[in-house]
């Protein structure tokens, strides 16, 4: 008895949305550094994002992100790694009632107060099939969510 062989669920058809290549934009990065991501499909389970482009300072930068979706845990499961940061942040979240939004939570460094650590929720956003946004929230100590970081994400293929 060998061990069973994952089947794509239903919950995947969000991420097997997200395969192609990526033009990537952002206003709260400066606007000017033109970054690409490219989404790959491990046989329908995993998801694979490499992002490329160039940080603020002009330094070339390399992002990756892995989604799945863990149907034990009944949650969507993930990790991401940049080159500009040691951290590797580790998700789990759930898709919006109405199938437009993946809310991804994590816990990390305090970006406002080093040495402690913060709350997270990262989304991903479909508008339509070529266009989706990512967005960062950092959790208030009354509970909200208040946006950081908003990226657009335009389809190349």
């Amino acid at each position: 008895m060998g061990m069973e062989l994952a089947k794509p669920q239903a919950e995947h058809g969000f991420l097997e949305k997200l395969v192609g290549t990526w033009d990537v934009t952002s206003s709260t990065m400066g606007g000017d550094e033109k970054w690409t991501e490219v989404v790959r499909s491990l046989s329908g389970i995993w998801f694979v994002a490499e992002g490329n482009g160039n940080m603020p300072g002009g330094e070339p930068a390399t992002t990756m992100l892995t989604l799945g979706y863990d149907p034990d845990r009944g949650k969507y499961v993930g990790s991401w790694i940049g080159s500009m940061m040691n951290y590797m942040w580790v998700y789990e979240g759930e898709v919006s009632d109405d199938g437009t939004t993946l809310n991804l939570y994590t816990t990390g460094p305090d970006f406002a107060e080093p040495g402690k650590t913060g709350e997270y929720r990262e989304q991903i956003i479909f508008q339509d099939s070529d266009h989706r946004s990512f967005n960062s929230s950092a959790k208030q100590p009354d509970g909200t969510w208040k946006q950081f970081m908003d990226v657009q994400y335009t389809r190349k293929s």
